[in-house]
């Protein structure tokens, strides 16, 4: 199971999303044999990729932040 696939987030992946789309417009058959499953793989490589880069964004913007806090309360700390 992938994520919503036609995001503003997902830009990087999108000529892969349309490779899948045009191939599970080809049939139930042609998806049940497994002749998508390589365009699925590309596109949740692609997906996983993308928001690998979205979690090290933020996780370094919280870092950022909680440093901002604690110096916050180290200035309160010694200013009481």
């Amino acid at each position: 199971m992938h994520p919503l696939l036609h995001t503003k987030d997902n830009v990087a992946c999108k000529d892969l999303m349309i490779a899948l789309d045009e191939c599970h417009m080809r049939g139930f058959l042609w998806k049940s044999m497994g002749m998508c499953n390589d365009a699925k793989e590309e596109l949740s490589a692609c997906l996983r990729a993308e928001r690998w880069k979205t979690q090290s964004f933020n996780r370094n913007g919280v870092a950022d932040k909680k440093d901002k806090i604690r110096q916050a309360w180290k200035d309160v700390d010694e200013n009481s």
